[in-house]
């Protein structure tokens, strides 16, 4: 059973090209267009993996990571923020709120689905 990946960032090609690598290694894709939009698709559906951005209307990526590690069913799930943030200082808001990894765009898929292997839950 192929795992699912939720990605979640506020640009609908950003979500198209990184959902097309992920699909072509085999992963599930489900989408939000915000941290609000996210969490409404989190209805206790497993979900192995979640890759967010960090700039987004209505509920910004750090402010989801925070929300999503009060859901029981989500806790453990690992998050990686695919931002145009490099600062030192919103990386460790990232990490405090629970991210477990950090990718500037843009990206190369390679390193995204690098990144992917080494973080989605078994």
């Amino acid at each position: 059973m192929p795992k699912t990946i939720l990605i979640v960032d506020d640009s609908a090609s950003l979500r198209q090209v990184v959902g097309i690598a992920l699909k072509g290694a085999g992963y599930e894709v489900m989408e939000g267009s915000d941290g609000q939009h996210a969490l409404a698709q989190l209805t206790g559906r497993k979900v192995h993996m979640i890759i967010s951005d960090v700039n987004m209307p209505n509920m910004d990526g750090i402010s989801f990571l925070k929300a999503l590690k009060q859901l029981p069913a989500y806790r453990f799930t690992p998050v990686m923020m695919l931002t145009t943030e490099s600062q030192a200082d919103k990386k460790a808001l990232g990490q405090a709120a629970g991210a477990k990894a950090w990718m500037v765009k843009p990206f190369k898929p390679e390193a995204l689905l690098n990144a992917v292997q080494k973080l989605v839950l078994p």
